[in-house]
Parts: structure tokens; sequence; C-alpha cells
């Protein structure tokens, strides 16, 4: 039996398991313990954990920098309490079921997911520079370096690419979701949102629902995503979104995240497209004379804020992030055409591996030497040592 009917097969099992009250909690236990590679056993004694890296699903899930003692490899785990509704155990089920399922140098593995106690753990890889959106809130405040930025959206486009060809959508594409190893390897994690069009061995053209837990990424979301009428969307929603991902990588925030869900709604749908924003498109700040400059448009406080965006953006990203977030559908080019586009020939002949130097002074998360053991310090050890590397966001393994 091939590696995808065993897990098919594991789907159906957990999908009944949910389907039971939570007095029956012991008796699912045996249905999440999904089948690991040898090297990374499925027992909680097998890992060391060292340092809390970050929250998910809530503040209901908490990741640990860890060690897997066998082979002495940094990991990341999850513990996911699962005392939770039955909505919710649906929303965790589907992340697990599809992560187990995919298998792409770009999308977060599980090395395996297991029950300890009352909690889920799954275990991953670590990745050390944690995700786009902790870089930005730590040391990139303004956006990341253009050559950065091209590499997380070629990675990205690679996962999309692979994820469209399943039948898969993303629909929660965002810098919280995107993570950076310490060797400069990009993935995407952040599934739990996302919905397979695959149905009985055909695939659906449309979709019209929105995801369960849809808050924390409407402001991502494609203007036809919200708008909820009989057309419906496709996988052209996450190239929407992977506009909204270009801005915010480039800008330091992502666009209509300040609004109301309301007159975000009404902006999307009225066809205002957000834009990369340096001296082309927020204003020219010339020094002259030592006096400074400006155009006259705009408060002095709009003015004043583009002192944070004297940078150029090359053409081609300018280019990319609006073809990207064209307001219909159709004009969107698809993941695999985009990777073709000229913005990328900027690190043809650039390896990876020069990120980690691009990042500069950001430190990855590898050094477990000095990691606290004790857990009674932990809480203040942890605040002063991850200070580089903010957790205000989600690490959405």
């Amino acid at each position: 039996m091939s590696f995808l009917s065993c897990t098919c097969s594991q789907e159906r099992s957990l999908s009944s398991d949910f389907k039971e009250s939570s007095r029956s909690f012991d008796k699912r236990k045996k249905s999440w313990n999904m089948t690991a590679p040898k090297q990374y056993e499925p027992l909680s004694q097998h890992y060391e954990l060292f340092a809390l890296i970050g929250k998910g699903h809530m503040d209901r899930s908490s990741i640990y920098q860890s060690k897997h003692k066998a082979t002495d490899s940094l990991v990341a785990i999850k513990r996911v309490n699962l005392e939770l509704r039955d909505k919710e155990f649906s929303y965790l089920q589907n992340e697990i079921i599809l992560m187990h399922q995919l298998s792409h140098p770009n999308i977060l593995p599980l090395h395996c997911t297991f029950i300890h106690q009352q909690e889920l753990w799954s275990v991953s890889p670590l990745m050390a520079f944690g995700s786009c959106r902790d870089l930005i809130q730590a040391y990139f405040n303004s956006g990341l370096p253009e050559l950065v930025i091209v590499f997380v959206l070629r990675e990205v486009l690679d996962a999309l690419d692979y994820i469209h060809n399943q039948g898969i959508i993303h629909r929660g594409l965002k810098a919280s979701h995107v993570l950076i190893g310490r060797s400069g390897n990009i993935c995407l994690t952040g599934f739990q949102n996302a919905y397979s069009t695959m149905s009985n061995g055909l695939r659906k053209i449309r979709i019209h629902e929105l995801p369960a837990q849809a808050v924390d990424c409407l402001h991502c979301y494609s203007p036809e995503m919200l708008e909820q009428n009989l057309a419906g969307y496709n996988s052209k929603s996450d190239i929407y979104s992977l506009g909204i991902l270009t801005c915010e990588l480039a800008n330091g925030q992502s666009p209509f995240s300040d609004m109301p869900a309301t007159q975000m709604l009404l902006e999307k749908l009225g066809g205002t497209n957000p834009r990369l924003a340096d001296a082309s498109t927020v204003g020219e700040f010339i020094v002259e004379d030592g006096e400074e400059m400006k155009d006259q448009a705009g408060t002095p406080q709009e003015r004043a804020d583009t002192i944070f965006f004297q940078r150029s953006f090359s053409k081609h990203l300018h280019n990319f992030s609006a073809v990207c977030l064209e307001r219909d559908p159709n004009k969107r080019p698809s993941a695999s055409e985009l990777t073709s586009y000229p913005v990328f020939k900027a690190i043809k002949h650039k390896s990876l591996h020069s990120i980690p130097s691009l990042l500069h002074p950001v430190t990855p998360l590898t050094d477990i030497t000095n990691a606290p053991r004790d857990a009674k310090h932990e809480e203040d050890d942890i605040a002063r040592r991850m200070s580089e590397i903010s957790v205000l966001e989600d690490w959405t393994f």
C-alpha cells in the first residue's frame, strides 16, 4: 500500500474519531500517532525541550526549540493542548493530515506527530531564523532587503505551484507562515485553512466557502474570496495573497491589516491595489543645501513618514506585485507562470546560502549550549535571549 493510501486511511480514521465526544479522548490517542521516519521516534522521552520560541492556534499551542537525543539534531516541537472544542479538533486535524501528505523542499515537513498525556506533539525541523514576520518585527521594521524578498517569493512560488497541482489552495499566505532556516532554506507552513479541491476523484473548479478560522488571515484574502458570490474563487486567490505578502515583506507591514473588516472589504472590492512603498510611490525625499525638501502632497505626518521609504525597489519587483494584485483573477498569472518573471533574474546565479549574510546582524536560533533547562527560570530567560527574534505573531508549524 502506498504512503498516500496509508495517509488517506488515517484521514478517515481521524475524521470518525473527531466526531466522538470529549469523554472518549483516550480512545482517540492511537489515531493521532502518525508513522514517523525511523530516526524520529514518536515518544516524548526521545526529545529534550530547551526554549519556548513561539505561540500558535490562538495561544493554545506552544513551540519549543528542542533536540532529538538520538541524532543530536535540533528540532521544533509544537505542543497543542487537546482540550478543544469540536470545531477546533477539525481545524487541527486538517493541518496534520495535509502536512503528512505533502512532500516538497519548500513545505515544512513533519517528522512525526504523537500524543503525550493531554497534548499533541508535532516534531518538525527547526527553522532557525524564524518567520519573515519575526524578522520584520525585530530588525527590518521598514521591510526586508530586496534580494531576500526575491528569494522568499521564488521559494514560496515553488511551494504554491506544487500544492496547486495537487488541487490544494493555501488560503493563509502571510509572512508569519514563511520560515527561514539556518542555511537560508525557506519553507511554507500555516496549512490550517488549506482547502483540497479534490472530491471523489474530481477537482472542483470554484470554491465558495470561507475557512472556519479566517479572522487572522482576512487582510490577505483576495476580493473574490471575500465577496462570496456565485462566481466563487480558485487557486488564483493564493496569487493575490502572494501580492499582499510581497507588500508585507517590502513595507514592513501588511496592507489592510490595520483596517476594520468592512472597510477592508470595500477597499478591495472597489479596486484599491496596494503598492510597494519607496521613493517612486511615497514621494521624493531630497536633501538640497542641507535642507529637506519634499513634494507638498499629504499631511505633515505623511511627509515625515517618507523618511522610512527612501529606498527604491526595482521595477521588476513593482511589476510582480502589481500583476499578483490584479482585481480580476483571470488577469493574474498562475504560480508556474510567475516563476519565469524577470524579477528572479537578480538571483539566478545566487545561492540560498547567501541569505544569512543578507540578514545580518540576525543570528539563528541554533546555540543550545546555553539554552535553559530549568522550567522555573524559563520565562525570564527566554524573554531576554529571544528578544532579538520577536514572537508577537504565531509561529504556525
